[in-house]
């Protein structure tokens, strides 16, 4: 397309040509990013499609819900405003994979690039927060049963209970702390890390059995270290405590066991963390698997993403379990 071609009808004889330059590519531009990309980079202020402005969002992080595994509007904006490029793919892609047709052929390859390694680590991701949203559901069921406790059970049902819960919260951890460390799997992951850190509090609440004249599960011997994020039951301070006011220690208990509870249902709850952030993954990945082709048209074909170690593995299981979903 020539440079006269792209300069506004209405533009002033007088203007000068750089100037009438720099209007009408402005206006291209924006012709060309609502045509060809307004899915992703369209604000939701702007979008006047609720399921567009819905997947940018799904794909790029905007919703704090969704974690913070994105990239800002700003930066997309930035990338997008270097490829200064016409719609119409005259001259297709190259024998590297980029579109030659676009004025900065790299910028747009990288980006592609970006939604490539993306689309393995949205469904890696899909996969550890589906195993974390079961787990949620196990610790529910855990914390309620601690409530189980009454003034007639034994001490040595107690300690078993009491050790039984401590059990449980470390399979949670062994399951999921590495994956929430600086660069796991979910390190950036909001959902995730809300998640562990309301199971921690509710265990460490200095306020549980207040109301009887104690101070949280640390006084009956149940604490979680903050180095390695594990519970344990210190069992002679759980019979101290027991010897000296049982009737205070069952209503901490039971206290505890609904609190416990209620946050890791909360958690799984419609609208809240946890599924939030798995319908976000989930409208990101049928995005870029509805609109990949078009979008390799576009801006060129991008590295391929090269998965490895538990990423990979998460990858495979996805594939497994959904593949079914991915071919239609």
């Amino acid at each position: 397309m020539s440079s006269s071609a792209m300069i506004s009808p209405n533009s002033s004889t007088s203007q000068p040509a750089d100037t009438a330059m720099k209007s009408a590519l402005t206006l291209r531009l924006a012709e060309i990013k609502s045509q060809t990309f307004g899915m992703l980079l369209a604000s939701r202020m702007d979008s006047k499609d609720d399921d567009y402005s819905a997947n940018y969002d799904a794909l790029f992080g905007s919703d704090s819900a969704a974690g913070s595994n994105s990239v800002s509007t700003s930066n997309s904006d930035q990338v997008y405003a270097s490829l200064m490029a016409s719609s119409v793919m005259e001259n297709g892609l190259t024998a590297t994979g980029r579109n030659s047709a676009l004025f900065d052929p790299e910028s747009a390859y990288q980006m592609m690039t970006t939604i490539n390694a993306r689309d393995v680590t949205y469904k890696a991701e899909f996969v550890e927060m589906q195993d974390m949203k079961s787990y949620l559901a196990s610790m529910e069921d855990v914390g309620r049963a601690l409530g189980g406790v009454e003034a007639t059970t034994d001490n040595a049902s107690i300690h078993e209970r009491l050790q039984g819960f401590a059990d449980a919260y470390n399979g949670w951890i062994d399951r999921f702390d590495e994956d929430l460390q600086a660069n796991g799997m979910l390190s950036g992951t909001q959902a995730a890390q809300v998640a562990q850190w309301e199971l921690e509090r509710s265990v460490d609440d200095f306020f549980t059995g207040a109301e009887v004249g104690l101070h949280g599960m640390r006084e009956l011997g149940l604490t979680v270290d903050p180095l390695t994020n594990r519970a344990s039951v210190d069992h002679t301070r759980l019979d101290s405590i027991l010897a000296t006011n049982k009737t205070g220690a069952i209503a901490t208990v039971q206290s505890f066991s609904a609190n416990f509870a209620r946050a890791a249902e909360l958690l799984n709850s419609p609208g809240n963390f946890v599924p939030t952030r798995l319908d976000n993954l989930d409208r990101a990945i049928d995005f870029i698997k509805d609109n990949k082709q078009d979008l390799q048209a576009e801006f060129g074909l991008g590295d391929p993403a090269k998965p490895s170690g538990k990423v990979a593995q998460a990858l495979a299981t996805y594939d497994a379990i959904y593949g079914m979903k991915n071919a239609e």
